[in-house]
């Protein structure tokens, strides 16, 4: 009942609905911790590749290049100098070219 506080209607407070509607938050609290690194690893991308189409790559041609030289720089921190610096980036990016 405690994990239930908070809940509208009979699931705060009758045994049986606030068991299962914790249950139920249980296995979507388990399932989106998974989702959740998916969905920031897609943003992630869609940022970058946003950022390579504006010097004229794509996302793809421009994480190839990346590795072929030896640029160790992980998808969050490119998504961020995409977005907040886009003059560092662009370092990047012609670095790569």
């Amino acid at each position: 009942m405690k994990e239930a506080k908070g809940y509208f209607g009979r699931r705060k407070n009758v045994w049986t609905v606030a068991k299962n509607a914790v249950e139920k938050a249980m296995q979507y609290a388990y399932r989106d911790r998974r989702n959740k690194k998916r969905n920031f690893r897609a943003l992630w991308i869609t940022r970058i590749n946003a950022g390579a189409r504006m010097h004229g790559l794509s996302y793809s041609q421009f994480m190839g290049k990346m590795k072929a030289n030896n640029i160790d720089l992980n998808r969050k921190v490119l998504a961020d100098l995409a977005m907040n610096h886009p003059e560092a980036f662009k370092a990047i990016v012609e670095k790569v070219k």
